[in-house]
């Protein structure tokens, strides 16, 4: 299943009518040259229909880049720019929108051949705030062609996640298991973001799962587990179940999706799924997950929101943890201390049962869930994938509705350490520089749940882009502040 939008920019250039019109063709002609040169010309259509100057135009090239599949927009600004016009296109555009400018390119020809597009950048913002548009606008918006065309490179992972939103339906099965208050937030924001959600009964899921009882397709889905998991398949005696299991979460997305294109699944995983399924989910979880289709643990709703939006960004599996435990002091003074620039605080362990993907492992092993295990048969525990995460960048994220229905997200980079965990499920030890201080006066003091999205790589510059596109103030898009940069929570004497 294709679970992601692929984003292709129409690039319309615009002139405002008392300045030459030739620089914005030739502009235009060469941030396109400059892009094709350096990245995917799949990914972008340049309007030839006209250069835009008036509403006329605006129209001739609204339709023009609707004809060609584009699914978001690039105002370029070779000259000045109208104002109105070009405010207009981007309004009347139905997909995320980026504004950039043409950099002047000699001081050869700053009389007839100068376009003040970095001026026309200032009434641009302006207008479009007048109306209520919100685009993208990079940090520094005027350049060359080749800079130009990084800042449309840049904006794809933007526009994906914008798009997918738009067009993403949440699936989830029962309700918060009890002690986890904090997985349950108001889906009032859901709407809001353009999201759709259908809730559905643990009841209507077991059916389903049952109905799949000696489906044809089991035996090919076993195999393939057993590929993946190879001398890690500790406990084959399971794997029929957890590949009915499977079927039937892709058979239910592709007869639930509806008129949506993108799903993501948040799933009930205890305390009856084991008894009653006869296994725990999670390594079924962790394949959906890796074929695009994030599920969440504890029916975590925005977990699984958050999930999806770091797979737009990110184009890879992602995972959902538990910021769990602390590192012990001895772990930390034997492999971490002198050897990485982070103190005891900037550590922890990111930790859940078994859903994260096999490929996000260094090794794994299918084994029981050795919590639910203490007060459950053993058998009936059994799929829960194990390892120690691979090690490398990544970036701790999570967009939430609070409880009283407010939108807000914290981003932090970080990376997970080459450090044996001698733990168990799937498990790594994270370094966030000054976790300590984000951990008590962003996680804890803005009420967020345990669980964090995790996307591999540094991707904080495009999600906070995503988070301001679709509504998050910017007060509350929270990062890991540095030295030097207080909290308002943050007591000055402590």
């Amino acid at each position: 299943m294709n679970n992601t939008p692929k984003v292709k920019v129409g690039i319309v250039a615009v002139s405002r009518d008392c300045f030459p019109e030739s620089l914005s063709v030739s502009r235009r002609q060469a941030l396109v040259e400059a892009y094709k040169s350096k990245y995917d010309e799949a990914d972008i259509y340049e309007c030839p229909v006209c250069i835009v100057e008036s509403e006329i135009h605006m129209v001739q090239a609204l339709e023009d880049i609707k004809n060609a599949g584009c699914n978001s927009l690039c105002v370029y600004l070779g000259n000045f720019g109208p104002e109105i016009s070009e405010t207009l296109l981007a309004k009347h555009f139905d997909g995320p929108k980026m504004f950039v400018a043409a950099a002047e390119e000699t001081q050869e020809n700053l009389v007839g051949g100068r376009g003040d597009a970095y001026c026309g950048m200032l009434n641009a913002s302006y207008n479009l705030k007048l109306r209520n548009i919100k685009a993208y606008i990079p940090e520094y918006p005027v350049g060359t062609a080749s800079e130009c065309a990084d800042m449309i490179h840049e904006f794809l992972p933007i526009a994906r996640a914008v798009i997918g939103l738009s067009k993403l339906k949440i699936i989830s099965f029962g309700p918060r298991p009890l002690n986890f208050m904090a997985c349950n937030a108001p889906i009032q924001q859901l709407f809001n973001l353009g999201v759709e959600i259908e809730e559905n009964s643990e009841l209507d899921l077991f059916e389903s799962f049952n109905k799949h009882a000696g489906d044809e397709r089991i035996p090919s889905v076993v195999e393939d587990m057993a590929k993946e998991l190879g001398a890690g398949n500790k406990k084959p005696e399971i794997l029929e179940k957890l590949a009915q299991y499977e079927l039937t979460l892709l058979d239910w997305v592709e007869e639930h999706k509806g008129y949506r294109e993108y799903v993501a699944i948040a799933g009930k995983c205890w305390p009856a799924f084991q008894t009653q399924f006869g296994f725990v989910p999670c390594y079924v979880n962790s394949r959906l997950t890796g074929m695009g289709i994030p599920v969440s643990c504890e029916v975590d709703i925005y977990g699984a929101l958050s999930e999806f939006i770091g797979t737009c960004v990110s184009e890879d599996i992602v995972t959902l943890l538990d910021i769990n435990n602390s590192v012990p002091a001895d772990m930390y003074k034997e492999s971490i201390e002198g050897k990485y620039a982070y103190t005891h605080q900037d550590t922890f362990m990111g930790f859940h049962c078994g859903n994260t993907n096999a490929k996000k492992l260094s090794a794994c092993e299918m084994k029981n869930q050795m919590i639910m295990a203490r007060s459950l048969p053993e058998e009936v525990t059994n799929g829960t994938l194990e390892g120690d995460i691979v090690p490398g960048e990544i970036t701790f994220f999570r967009l939430q509705s609070t409880a009283d229905c407010k939108i807000r997200a914290y981003i932090a980079h970080g990376e997970v350490l080459p450090v044996a965990t001698r733990s168990f499920g799937a498990i790594g030890v994270f370094a966030i520089s000054e976790m300590g201080r984000f951990y008590r006066h962003v996680l804890i003091e803005k009420n967020y749940p345990h669980h964090g999205a995790v996307a591999f790589g540094h991707h904080g510059k495009a999600l906070y882009e995503v988070f301001k596109l679709v509504g998050v103030p910017v007060d509350e898009i929270n990062f890991n502040q540095p030295k030097g940069m207080m909290y308002p929570t943050e007591n000055p004497f402590a």
